[in-house]
Formats: structure tokens, sequence, C-alpha cells
């Protein structure tokens, strides 16, 4: 014999079944308020561990002066423009300095159809890291080392379906749309790198004489008419850069990093700032945090009004149930009894809710992965829930537990009125 349903349980679900149109409905409500309310918890989390990752290894993250939020911004995760450039000569300057162990250029300012170019040099595949310390790995090629050669992100080359040898021309200026774009001077595809998961993705790479070698002939941004030249031409001229936009910097004694931040803060040359990349990440943190504690609160509100939405569904369905309710006290039930069974369906359909969530939210999140990648470099990837995102989804039937209580007292008390014709069996 096949174990039977307690009662309580065996009569929810067979109301539940039996009111299935108007309930699915409200289910449905609710589930979509908890997969928005799990969502957005998911997501800060995922967010927060993929900007992290972003790089790895950096002590310090040199520019022109500007606030460190600023500085982290356009030299990592290329958003926003720098507020000026570092001159060649204080970057040689920094090269010298013995405590210092490396550096890498960044010169940034042109694009390729709405991606960033970076101007940087061998020392970019050699001692930037992401992730767990991971370096820059090429899935395709190798890395430039002609003045027209340029490693393409595995984003950029995945969008536009690049492969070894593709000529393709960059455009000044940082925008998606660029009327300003260096004809003359095409570059050649020698290397595409592998998925980082970062902004790396989104980025084209290509050697710092090269970032100069189609500047030859601009003046303020702008062309200047019968002053420009071809590739043969710029290989022939000193391409040595005038400025570079930030530099990344390692240090070998650790303990030195926070002198050679100070010293670098009160550079003699020109005014620059040295950040911390860990401490920039913390700011950036704590200004979001009030807009994600703000967003959660929402969310959580949207939750609460989807649970008082099924209390009203119930408490207007007891009109209907007296004759059901008339034919359980006939039967022996209890007043109870009855006030049991507005709980059980109540927390029964918050889970159902809570369960379907996490399936649509897992299928959802399964499709716009690969989109995020692509578009912002964020690598949201599926995961077992974390303790916080259980603790959301197991609030989500206590609270309903507990707005069914008006509800359940209802039915109590209507349980224990004699008006239903038929004598008590108690």
């Amino acid at each position: 014999m096949s174990p039977r349903l307690p009662l309580s349980l065996a009569l929810a679900l067979a109301s539940i079944w039996h009111r299935r149109g108007i309930l699915s409905l409200v289910t449905l409500t609710l589930t979509l308020s908890i997969m928005l309310l799990l969502g957005i918890q998911y997501l800060r989390t995922e967010v927060r561990q993929s900007f992290t990752s972003t790089i790895a290894g950096t002590d310090l993250i040199v520019g022109a002066r500007s606030g460190q939020l600023n500085l982290l911004l356009y030299s990592v995760f290329h958003i926003g423009d720098a507020t000026n450039n570092i001159r060649w000569t204080s970057y040689q300057q920094l090269r010298d300095d013995p405590r210092i162990d490396w550096l890498v250029p960044l010169s940034l300012g042109d694009s390729y159809r709405g991606f960033r170019v970076v101007g940087t040099d061998q020392g970019m595949p050699e001692h930037f890291r992401y992730g767990d310390d991971q370096s820059l790995a090429l899935a395709q090629g190798r890395w430039f080392d002609d003045l027209f050669d340029v490693v393409l992100g595995a984003g950029v080359a995945r969008r536009f379906q690049h492969r070894l040898g593709d000529e393709l021309v960059l455009a000044h200026g940082g925008g998606s749309t660029s009327f300003l774009r260096h004809d003359q001077t095409p570059f050649t595809v020698s290397g595409i790198l592998a998925p980082t998961g970062t902004p790396v993705d989104r980025a084209v790479y290509i050697s710092l004489a090269g970032l100069e070698a189609i500047h030859i002939g601009w003046e303020s941004g702008v062309p200047l008419p019968g002053r420009t030249v071809s590739a043969d031409v710029a290989r022939q001229r000193d391409l040595s850069p005038k400025a570079i936009t930030a530099a990344l910097v390692g240090i070998e004694r650790k303990v030195l990093t926070f002198q050679v931040q100070r010293q670098i803060n009160q550079f003699q040359g020109e005014p620059l700032t040295a950040i911390l990349p860990g401490v920039a990440l913390s700011e950036l943190w704590r200004l979001m945090g009030q807009f994600e504690r703000t967003l959660l609160g929402i969310t959580g509100f949207v939750v609460i009004t989807s649970l008082i939405g099924l209390t009203a569904v119930l408490l207007t369905l007891q009109v209907h149930r007296r004759q059901e309710i008339a034919i359980l006290r006939a039967t022996g039930a209890s007043p109870l009894l009855i006030a049991r069974l507005y709980l059980i369906e109540c927390g029964l359909l918050a889970m159902l809710s809570c369960v379907l969530a996490v399936a649509l939210g897992a299928g959802l999140l399964a499709l716009l992965g690969p989109w995020l990648l692509e578009q912002y470099g964020l690598q949201i990837r599926l995961r077992a829930l974390d303790r916080m995102e259980w603790l959301i989804l197991a609030s989500v039937p206590l609270a309903a537990m507990a707005v069914a209580l008006i509800p359940a007292l209802r039915g109590w008390w209507q349980g224990r009125r004699p008006q239903f014709g038929t004598a008590s069996t108690e």
C-alpha cells in the first residue's frame, strides 16, 4: 500500500487544485516577485565578484591627477575618459625607479566599432593578471610584434567574427560611432586572446608606436589636410610616444607600496595620482551599497505586496467556501483543522513560487550570461545559492504563513459558528 498523505495536506492540495485557475495567477505574480528579489541579490554578488577579479597582482595604478574611482574605471574597466595624460618623460622616470619592478603603459582614446583601443607594450601579457592570478593567454596567433599588428579581445573577435589576418581600420575617439577614421593605416589581426570574463575581452590591443603612427598629421583630434601619411611612410618616422593615459605598476617589495604611492602623488614633474586597486574598489562598493540596499528593499516590498494579494484572494474565496466548511464540520473537522488548511495552502503556494523562481531565474541567466559577457564584460556564472540567498528563499514561505493568519483566523471563527445547519460532532 502506498503511504497516505496527512488529512490536512491532502485537503489543502485538493482545494488548491479545485481553484487552480485564480491561484495560478497569484502564484505567477509571487514567482516573478521572488525571482526579482533573488535575482538582484544574486547579480549584486556576481557583479562584485566579476569586478574584483578584473585585476590582480597590480600594486598601483598611476594616472593624471583625478579621483581614484575615475582612474580605476577608465584604466581598468574602460568606463569614462581620462582628465589628462601622463608625459612620456614622467613615465620614464617612474620606470627608472629601482623600487618599481615593472610598469605596463596604457594609452587610450581610440576605438574600433564601439570597443576601446588600448595602446600598450609587451609587458601587458607578461605582467597583467586577473582572477586568481591568471595571466593573459592567446587562443590564436601571437602578441603584436609589427607596427600595424592588432590583438583582439575574445568578445571583439566573437562579435565581428574576426580571424587571423583580417584587416581592420580604427576610429578616432572612444564613442560607438565615429566619423573620423584612420583609413590610411589599417591593422592586421595577429592574435586573439582567450576569454577572461573581464573588460579585456572587450578591448583591442596595439603597440604604443602603432598608436603614434595613426595619429601622424592629426592635431586636436582632427586630421590636417595633406599631413596624414600612409603606413609605409609612418614606418620611417620617429614613433616614440609623447604621452600615455595611465600605467599599471608592480612593486617587488610590497612593504614599499605606500611609500611609492605617496611619492608619486607628490611627483614634482606634473600632477599625478597613484591608487591602490583594492582601495578604489572598496570605495566603489561603498558608493553602490546604499543603492543596492534601496533596491533590495523595494523588491522586498514587491514580494510582500504579492503575499498580501494572495491573502486578499484567499479572503475573497472564503465567501465561496461556506458550503465546503459546512461539509468539513459535518464530517468531524475541527475549527483548528479548517484554520490550518489556509496556512498550508499559503505555504504550499509560496514554496511552489520559490521553486519556479529558482528554475526560471537559472534559465534566464543561462540565456543572458553570454550577452552580458559580450556587451558588458561581466561574467555571471550559474552556481549554487549562497547562505544569504537561501535565507531569502526560506523567508518567503514563512512570510506567507504569517500573512495567511488573517484568513486562517477568519476560517477558524467560521468553523466555530453554529449556523452550518448541522450538529457539531465535537
